[in-house]
This record gives structure tokens, sequence and C-alpha cells, in this order.
């Protein structure tokens, strides 16, 4: 994996991305929401809504579980983002 512009720890620490298995968010689809993008978990693999989303699942998620990684889930979109350094770096696979 090789990341451009400032890295931390852990996006470092990825070898192999994990990608979405849907194009869905989780959390919303259980509550009958709707969200505005998705990003997917390099710890877990979960997919769930972005901060633009109204219920922030992946914020939440990364928040609760100590997950500091995620990618976006969107199509054509190369980039991870660190929660806990909030740092965004773009990736070539």
């Amino acid at each position: 994996m090789e990341f451009r512009g400032t890295v931390c720890e852990h996006l470092k620490a990825i070898t192999e991305l994990r990608k979405p298995e849907s194009y869905t968010c989780e959390e919303c689809v259980k509550i009958g929401a709707s969200w505005v993008h998705l990003r997917t978990c390099q710890s877990c693999g979960v997919t769930l809504c972005c901060d633009s989303s109204t219920n922030k699942h992946a914020s939440k998620h990364a928040a609760q579980s100590s997950h500091p990684i995620i990618i976006s889930a969107e199509p054509k979109e190369r980039w991870a983002w660190c929660y806990e350094h909030e740092i965004l770096a773009k990736y070539r696979l």
C-alpha cells in the first residue's frame, strides 16, 4: 500500500485495504435512515455513513471501538482518514 502525504503509524500499518462488501450503511438500514457518503472501517470492515450524513455512524463507530482508520467507500475515491490523528492520506493501489 502506498500513501502520499503525511501519514501516521495507523496508516503505515495498513498493508491491505478492506473494501466495502455493499454500498449501504449497515446502521442506517437498521433504523430506516438515509446517508450521504459511505466509509469503510479498516479494522473490522464495516461500512457506515460519513459525517455529512445525519447519523454520522462511521465517526461514532471509530469513537466507540477505537478503530482509527476509514477509507472512502465511494467509487473512484482513493483516500483514507485517521480519526485519532486527523490525517487525510491519498493512496494508490
